[in-house]
């Protein structure tokens, strides 16, 4: 196994950063089951992602003026996310909302802190549960850890799996806002963000649109 490590500045320097490595530190195979089954993947063995000042503005990628990629997400895209992982309401379709789980744990977390203090390894919130492993679509992100230390709160976040392209960035940008949110209401200042995966991955179909990002040639 070939463990990345990749230290950025802020959430569009860590995604740039991610895309740019996978070409040389990514291993290819066909997908035998999940989404896009029969496709190539194209996918880290295991990265570790510190990124220093999440909060910086903007919190999502811009494409450069001359560079012919549709952006990878948007805002609008942030603010549902953001209310999946903090809500429980779920759609019709769905078999599952991060806000499930998280929601109650969110609160549970903040009053922690509040009123027992900042010294422990218990504000840690968890994702999904032993069922999971029978939805043909388990959760991606599976964990949330959380420490204060040094007047900040940082943010610690595993992704059993984790769509580099499009899902990264927003993904990010969510949980970097629920951050905020959770660092303001505690009363301490917001702090790093810490993310790692066993699956960190772009799908066959994104190649193209992630070498014409970085500049490599097809």
């Amino acid at each position: 196994m070939n463990v990345a490590f990749i230290q950025a500045r802020d959430l569009p320097d860590a995604w740039f950063q991610c895309v740019y490595n996978i070409f040389e530190k990514g291993h290819e195979y066909t997908i035998d089951r999940g989404s896009f089954k029969g496709h190539q993947r194209l996918e880290y063995d295991y990265v570790v992602i510190q990124i220093a000042h999440p909060s910086t503005r903007p919190l999502i990628p811009d494409i450069p003026p001359g560079v012919s990629v549709p952006p990878p997400t948007s805002m609008d895209y942030v603010e549902q996310y953001l209310e999946k992982l903090i809500t429980s309401i779920k759609a019709p379709n769905e078999t599952y909302t991060y806000g499930e789980d998280l929601e109650p744990q969110i609160l549970e977390v903040m009053k922690m802190y509040k009123d027992e203090g900042h010294g422990t390894n218990q504000a840690y919130m968890a994702v999904g549960s032993a069922k999971s492993i029978t939805l043909d679509d388990p959760p991606c992100l599976r964990g949330i850890d959380t420490r204060i230390r040094y007047g900040k709160l940082h943010f610690m976040l595993y992704f059993r799996s984790w769509d580099l392209w499009a899902g990264f960035p927003s993904n990010l940008a969510g949980i970097q806002l629920l951050k905020e949110y959770m660092a303001k209401e505690i009363g301490v200042e917001d702090g790093e963000m810490i993310a790692s995966s066993k699956g960190l991955h772009l799908y066959d179909y994104c190649w193209d649109l992630a070498k014409a990002r970085i500049g490599r040639k097809k």
